[in-house]
């Protein structure tokens, strides 16, 4: 089996994720930073059973004139529901006025038209439930490696989620998808994917530690993400495959919570295989050749 230079090319690897996140970051800030949506920020959303079927274009007419940010999705299993999401608080005289151009667009009555109001103190709760979420599944997968391999096994493969975490932030910035509670979901998934990519990497590492006589650590490494590069790969791309498959025919709220797991996915098969094993290497900090006992 050819074994790749990974640990040779980690300036490489390092500097294409330190270009793409600064690069990244640029468009975020000159977007106004990420696009909370309303599950954040607050506002109020609309849901209604048309009771036929409609284009979403009609009701993004009614719409605009209040606020032409507002998302527009189907629901139900005929497609004949549509909830409508805004951050604005709509009082009572612009509640009336919507509810008047459904009735006169689609002869609705009142009782199939419901208004929602999202405060901002549930949106700071959102976001404080969000970071304890994400510093706790990190935590909790340094504790998990650290016991299971080593200290260092774990750091590196935190340091590699963290990557993958500020990949999917940066794709949120740039592209504008509405920041909501899915993304919380969206996170913590490919948290979960990439972690499980990276153990794999480095259960390789350690059974090779224990059944190679001598190696160093950098070749040692090499040939442990050589043996499981073609599993890696051929996992990321089924998976890879499946949301894609989403992505194309999912409905647009699909799509916002698709679109990041294909980012997701990409940015966790790479630090897997480019970015944990060569911090390990960094933290351990020596690749001299070692006399090892074969078991």
């Amino acid at each position: 089996m050819k074994n790749f230079k990974f640990v040779e090319n980690k300036k490489i690897w390092f500097s294409i994720s330190i270009i793409i996140i600064a690069i990244g970051l640029i468009f975020t800030f000159i977007n106004g930073g990420l696009n909370f949506g309303i599950d954040f920020t607050g506002g109020a959303t609309i849901q209604a059973k048309i009771g036929k079927t409609f284009e979403v274009s009609e009701i993004r007419a009614i719409m605009d004139k209040y606020d032409k940010e507002a998302t527009v999705t189907y629901a139900g299993e005929a497609r004949d529901e549509v909830v409508i999401r805004t951050k604005l608080a709509l009082d009572d005289a612009n509640r009336k006025a919507i509810l008047d151009s459904f009735i006169e667009k689609y002869g609705i009555t009142t009782g199939n038209i419901n208004f929602e109001t999202i405060g901002p103190a549930i949106g700071n709760e959102l976001k404080k439930q969000a970071l304890w979420a994400l510093v706790l599944a990190n935590i909790g997968i340094l504790i998990y490696i650290s016991f299971r391999f080593e200290w260092k096994f774990g750091l590196a493969a935190v340091i590699a989620l963290i990557h993958d975490v500020i990949m999917m932030i940066v794709l949120y910035g740039v592209t504008r998808i509405p920041v909501n509670s899915s993304f919380i979901a969206a996170i913590l998934t490919i948290v979960g994917y990439s972690i499980n990519n990276t153990i794999v990497i480095f259960d390789r590492v350690r059974e090779n530690l224990k059944n190679v006589k001598k190696i160093d650590d950098v070749q040692l490494v090499n040939e442990s993400i050589s043996q499981t590069l073609s599993r890696s790969v051929n996992t990321s791309l089924t998976t890879l495959l499946t949301v894609l498959a989403l992505y194309i025919l999912g409905v647009p709220a699909i799509k916002d919570f698709a679109l990041p797991l294909i980012a997701g996915i990409l940015a966790g098969t790479y630090s897997s295989i480019f970015i944990s094993g060569p911090l390990w290497i960094i933290l351990k900090g020596n690749s001299k050749p070692k006399t090892r006992t074969a078991h």
